[in-house]
């Protein structure tokens, strides 16, 4: 009888790893994770949807909680982790860069997003940057990528600073409202709203990747001294991001990378396989492979932050701002 029982639980054991892909005592972790409001809607929050939406934070023992929205938006996503509001968090790299040059313990653990394509678009009575003279724009945060990359390429279009008027208008969406209601004679949209508004008349004037061809633009950050006592949990976190990028890149699987865009930005599935063809056809790095961080890409935002005013030289070194820790033990990078 000892021997029918221990080799039933052996037999059990190896059922539960072979179906869950963890040890068998492994537990449920909770995981908080801060999203801001208007990456919900966007496709900056794919990878962590289509996680989530297939199943792979479940299959790593995780249940991740995305706690939205964070106060203040964007530029408290770091604020956040320190408030004890989320454990982990997506965030801009430049955030996370002041934040840390502030006394911050915030660190990046893996990549969520590389070098957006950020549409500049226009109301259709603006036939090129000329007419943006005397206009108003709808910009991002000063401090953030969008505008930095945005403003380059006005400069390098002829415009000058104060050529043109700007109204700060956080999000995707709520920049192409204010261009709908005439208000803005141009903004900044990502993805698929850029798509969306061509469809509909608009003008697309120029593209971020023009003035700015390689950046690390979000990452998934952790306080240092939270992550020391969790690391299996963001180890777990880790391989299923890897995962869903897997998921992402997959031809096989392009059906239901278009159904998740429908379904997190309400987008038609046309405009969701055009922001898919642009990205990969032919391949432009916007995403990682694997959640890998691209210190090159950290490396050139910051540079883009001190010429922009935003932080003061000596520079500092990317290094500084990741913990590639996670990213090993999960046979990433």
């Amino acid at each position: 009888m000892k021997f029918i029982c221990r080799l039933s639980c052996r037999i059990l054991v190896s059922l539960l790893v072979t179906l869950t892909g963890l040890p068998a005592s492994a537990q449920t972790v909770m995981l908080r994770y801060g999203q801001a409001y208007s990456v919900t809607t966007s496709i900056f929050s794919l990878p962590v949807a289509i996680a989530d939406r297939e199943g792979l934070f479940r299959r790593e023992g995780l249940d991740l909680r995305i706690v939205i929205p964070i106060p203040g938006g964007s530029d408290k996503m770091i604020e956040a982790l320190h408030d004890d509001i989320v454990d982990i968090t997506h965030v801009a790299t430049p955030y996370l860069v002041s934040s840390a040059l502030a006394g911050s313990d915030a660190v990046a653990i893996a990549a969520e997003f590389n070098n957006p394509i950020y549409s500049l678009v226009a109301r259709p009575d603006v036939k090129g940057y000329a007419d943006l003279k005397g206009k108003l724009l709808g910009l991002a945060d000063e401090r953030g990528n969008i505008t930095v990359s945005i403003r380059k390429l006005l400069a390098a279009k002829g415009l000058r600073p104060d050529d043109f008027s700007v109204k700060i208008i956080e999000g995707t969406a709520a920049r192409l409202t204010c261009l709908k209601r005439g208000e803005c004679a141009a903004v900044p949209l990502g993805q698929p709203q850029d798509l969306q508004a061509q469809s509909e008349g608009y003008r697309v004037l120029g593209f971020s990747t023009e003035a700015v061809p390689e950046l690390l633009y979000t990452v998934t950050a952790v306080r240092r001294s939270w992550a020391s006592a969790h690391k299996d949990a963001l180890v777990r976190y880790v391989r299923a991001l890897a995962a869903a990028f897997r998921i992402i890149r997959d031809p096989s699987k392009r059906d239901t990378v278009i159904k998740t865009i429908v379904a997190t930005t309400g987008v038609s599935a046309a405009i969701a396989e055009k922001t898919l063809a642009l990205y990969f056809e032919p391949e432009k790095r916007v995403l990682p492979k694997q959640a890998e961080i691209d210190l090159r890409g950290l490396t050139q935002m910051i540079a883009l932050m001190g010429e922009a005013g935003l932080l003061q030289k000596p520079l500092p070194a990317a290094e500084r701002f990741v913990d590639f820790q996670y990213l090993h033990a999960a046979g990433i990078q």
